[in-house]
């Protein structure tokens, strides 16, 4: 009986060994394919990485990106004028910031941010745009390795075919949570300070299909990026934080907002 019983057990572990061993050789190979592309395109001379753009010649520099403190010269709304403010002007901040109106996959800076879900696992929207400028496959394999992203974190991978060398995808809640929104952009500036990155653009995390109301998001966004820049060190770390606004609602949204947490200096 003993036998019997014993047989089995020795085959149904020696088949448990031999699934885990060829799992973790799989591990091991798509760690390894996306490894070398993502250390390829990483240190590619940047004339060469162009040439892989899906964006192709209509990539934007960073000095092609007005500063908060230049745009704001030909608008004459509420956000040029300090009315209202919620905080005390400061140039410094205001050199540090731009809003960008257009595709966010074809910005040539140190990171972009992703809207992502849980799962990593790209999806609609900005998701999905990100996950086929960058190449899905190569960027999937990655992400995949990840383990997910719990609501509220992020976690950063190569940019791989996109003008930007890395992306931050950051998972922002569903529905109206002010902390959890909050914490996607505290952690994304933390995480590219702590990497020596010095230039990142934010989407719009939450709204649309995620449900947060747009206003609302964007007081979250300024608010959290304001208060993250009035720690000196962060603002010395850093050249330019630009906000990607793609629909008319979130661009008029901004213009009218930024002048009460970014106000100008009279003069």
């Amino acid at each position: 009986m003993i036998n019997r019983m014993v047989i089995p057990l020795l085959s149904f572990k020696i088949g448990l060994n031999l699934v885990l061993t060829t799992l973790n050789q799989q591990s091991q190979r798509t760690m390894a394919s996306f490894q070398s592309t993502k250390d390829k395109f990483l240190s590619m001379a940047i004339n060469e990485k162009r040439t892989h753009y899906k964006c192709g010649e209509n990539y934007v520099q960073l000095n092609q990106i007005p500063k908060w403190s230049e745009q704001s010269k030909s608008q004459t709304t509420s956000a040029t004028m300090n009315v209202c403010n919620k905080y005390k002007p400061m140039a410094e901040m205001n050199d540090r910031l731009s809003l960008f109106n257009g595709d966010i996959t074809t910005l040539e800076i140190d990171a972009i941010v992703n809207a992502a879900n849980q799962q990593l696992a790209g999806g609609g929207g900005v998701d999905g745009f990100i996950h086929r400028a960058a190449g899905y496959e190569d960027l999937q394999a990655e992400c995949r390795t990840l383990n997910g992203c719990h609501t509220g974190d992020c976690k950063m991978t190569g940019g791989y075919r996109l003008p930007a060398k890395y992306i931050i995808h950051c998972v922002g809640p569903i529905g109206e949570k002010p902390d959890l929104l909050a914490s996607c952009y505290q952690h994304a500036l933390d995480m590219l300070r702590d990497n020596q990155l010095r230039s990142i653009a934010f989407p719009c995390i939450s709204t649309g299909i995620f449900g947060y109301p747009n206003e609302n998001a964007a007081n979250i966004a300024l608010d959290t990026i304001r208060k993250w820049l009035e720690n000196p060190s962060n603002l010395q770390s850093i050249d330019r934080i630009i906000f990607c606004l793609f629909l008319e609602k979130d661009i008029d949204i901004y213009n009218r907002l930024i002048g009460e947490y970014f106000p100008l200096i009279d003069k």
